[in-house]
């Protein structure tokens, strides 16, 4: 299994209306300090597929912006919005509130990544 695709199997876990970090993710994942690997990851997600790339988010709580996203900022607060996740007004979630909190055992970490 690659890097992509283990950090696709922990997205896949979060919960619809909750949120995770990159570094969460990246952790989860067994990728610690690769948060950066988590975002091109997925950005390289495609409509169809079944990882809910939406609800990853930055450190601050707040969708990531970059113009290399071709307007999915908008999408991604829409689409959590959708799934009952508040921003307040300056655009941020609230990770005491919507922050996945998942049992880390569940997570193997002898998972063998390659690349």
């Amino acid at each position: 299994m690659n890097s992509y695709q283990v950090i696709y199997e922990v997205v896949r876990q979060i919960p619809r209306g909750q949120v995770a970090t990159y570094g969460q993710v990246a952790g989860l994942a067994g990728l610690y300090g690769k948060a950066r690997l988590v975002g091109y990851a997925l950005y390289r997600v495609v409509d169809g597929d079944d990882v809910p790339w939406q609800r990853v988010v930055n450190a601050k709580g707040q969708v990531s912006e970059s113009p290399f996203r071709n307007g999915s900022d908008d999408l991604q607060r829409s689409l959590l919005e959708a799934e009952g996740v508040v921003f307040s007004a300056n655009g941020t979630i609230d990770l005491r509130r919507y922050r996945w909190q998942p049992d880390p055992t569940q997570f193997l970490p002898d998972i063998p990544v390659e690349g």
